[in-house]
């Protein structure tokens, strides 16, 4: 799975919404198309970014073919992002280089106090 490729994919509000169509039934890019509101074109390259991404399969009924989603895709999306969330964060270690212990706050070329300063860019120093 790229992950990078499943995220893109999903990002999108309309594939959001027709991976939630399809988590609940099997359509075709018609009836897709007729609950989203969008033609058949438009539904069909949404479809294309989210069979690239591994999210769909596709099971031929006649003339049209069905989608469903790989939930398998999903819960390994889920697990990695599970994973990010339980990582703890680490004491600072100001004696090891981990992080600075007597932060001041200037601006790129003065040296201002700039905390509150909407539009001006800072950054932290020792």
């Amino acid at each position: 799975m790229d992950k990078a490729l499943v995220l893109k994919a999903i990002a999108d509000d309309t594939r959001r919404k027709i991976v939630m169509l399809l988590l609940r039934h099997n359509f075709c890019v018609g009836a897709l198309a007729r609950k989203l509101g969008l033609s058949e074109g438009a539904v069909s390259q949404h479809l294309k970014v989210l069979r690239e991404a591994g999210l769909l399969t596709g099971e031929r009924k006649g003339h049209f073919m069905h989608y469903d989603v790989n939930r398998e895709v999903l819960r390994a999306l889920a697990a990695e992002i599970d994973e990010l969330a339980s990582i703890q964060r680490e004491p600072c270690t100001p004696g090891e280089g981990g992080c600075h212990h007597a932060k001041q706050w200037e601006t790129p070329g003065d040296k201002q106090d700039c905390r509150g300063k909407a539009g001006k860019r800072c950054r932290i120093t020792d």
